[in-house]
């Protein structure tokens, strides 16, 4: 491998190859189209499977599908796809079915600017489906973080049996850059938990509240269904049996965030202001919070990999020795709420655009520097 001029989109075919995928479904969207052609050079000479669906809904339906069957599936768009994936979004939520989505975010609402970028989807992707439970972001800020992050969605799909995102960006994903494929971390990669022996019962949880998998398809019947259901898949409307199943699919996901509470810290001892940033505007902040520190305004920057469920536990830790935040976004303001509602009742200051370009480090710089002096 070693030293390899890559994107983010070519990054994730291959973090996506080298954990085990083996069926891609997905329909051609500006800044997404090249995750589903690399995947059609890569998959079939492996055995795999790569179908360009109808639709975006037809797309991630085959993926389910395909999952359900035992294979490691994934699928990728950009924001019009995930308005379209909602209801089968909400399907692998209910029923436990893993997935990986990547969405390569570009401006938005609606079809937008294809080819102008913006983190417009950080609130659709946590909310964008019936019920609200829990799902998971992660958010790469270069290429290299997309081959790392990918792997960790596979990982993190298999493990809960949740659909997983990966919340790139068109500047990430179509932007190449020098990769060394040879440092980049690569995690052991994690395969679901198949079904021993004794009886089965598709959605009875483990100690760990999670249900053992066996194949559709295969010798042992599996009941599916996306409604509510019981430990034996069948349709309830039983209150207790219904509480049980919404609590149990929140408390999976949610108990696990120390686990995958992925981030860069870059603390400074007598900072009084903190940065928190995602995406590829932490490349801005890494160059604004230099500036700063010669200019002799010592500052921190903490850059939130892991986005949901909310990484409570980083957020407190890095809030602790300052005195304001300043959260900065590639939108108007989505992810900023929850910073605060973390960190109350400590001040903090928000600055973000959504114009069709990125934000720059001198931006930065006077935002840190109003907000000291407020």
């Amino acid at each position: 491998m070693g030293l390899t001029f890559m994107d983010g989109n070519e990054a994730v075919v291959k973090a996506a190859v080298y954990a085990g995928c083996r069926f891609f479904a997905g329909y051609p969207i500006t800044p997404a189209t090249t995750i589903l052609s690399g995947m059609l050079e890569a998959l079939p000479p492996l055995g795999g499977v790569v179908i360009q669906g109808e639709d975006e809904i037809a797309s991630i339906g085959y993926c389910l599908g395909a999952s359900m069957a035992g294979l490691k599936a994934m699928t990728a768009t950009s924001g019009p796809g995930i308005s379209l994936f909602s209801e089968n979004i909400s399907f692998a939520v209910g029923s436990e079915i893993p997935l990986v989505i990547v969405n390569v975010m570009r401006q938005g609402p609606s079809t937008g600017a294809a080819t102008r970028g913006a983190d417009g989807d950080i609130q659709f992707m946590r909310w964008g489906h019936s019920g609200g439970l829990p799902v998971v972001v992660l958010a790469p800020t270069c290429a290299a973080d997309c081959f790392t992050l990918t792997v960790h969605a596979f990982n993190l799909s298999e493990r809960l049996r949740v659909p997983v995102f990966v919340a790139s960006s068109k500047e990430i994903g179509m932007t190449r850059e020098t990769v060394d494929l040879e440092a980049v971390e690569k995690p052991p990669v994690v395969d679901r938990k198949i079904h021993g022996e004794g009886p089965y019962l598709p959605f009875a949880a483990e100690p760990n509240g999670i249900p053992a998998f066996l194949p559709m398809g295969g010798p042992v019947p599996v009941r599916q269904t996306s409604s509510m259901h019981g430990p034996d898949g069948y349709i309830t409307t039983n209150p207790a049996v219904m509480e049980a199943m919404v609590e149990r699919l929140k408390g999976k996901v949610e108990s696990s965030i120390d686990s995958f509470s992925f981030y860069e810290w870059d603390a400074q001892e007598t900072a009084s202001t903190l940065v928190v940033t995602y995406g590829v505007t932490a490349r801005s902040a890494r160059a604004a919070v230099s500036r700063l520190r010669a200019q002799g305004r010592p500052v921190s920057l903490l850059v939130l990999k892991t986005l949901w469920p909310v990484p409570e536990k980083v957020l407190r830790s890095a809030a602790e020795s300052v005195r304001r935040l300043l959260v900065v976004e590639a939108n108007l303001g989505q992810y900023v709420h929850e910073v605060s509602r973390v960190v109350c009742p400590k001040p903090t200051h928000f600055f973000g655009l959504m114009c069709g370009r990125m934000i720059r480090p001198e931006e930065i710089v006077r935002e840190v520097i109003r907000a000291e002096s407020s």
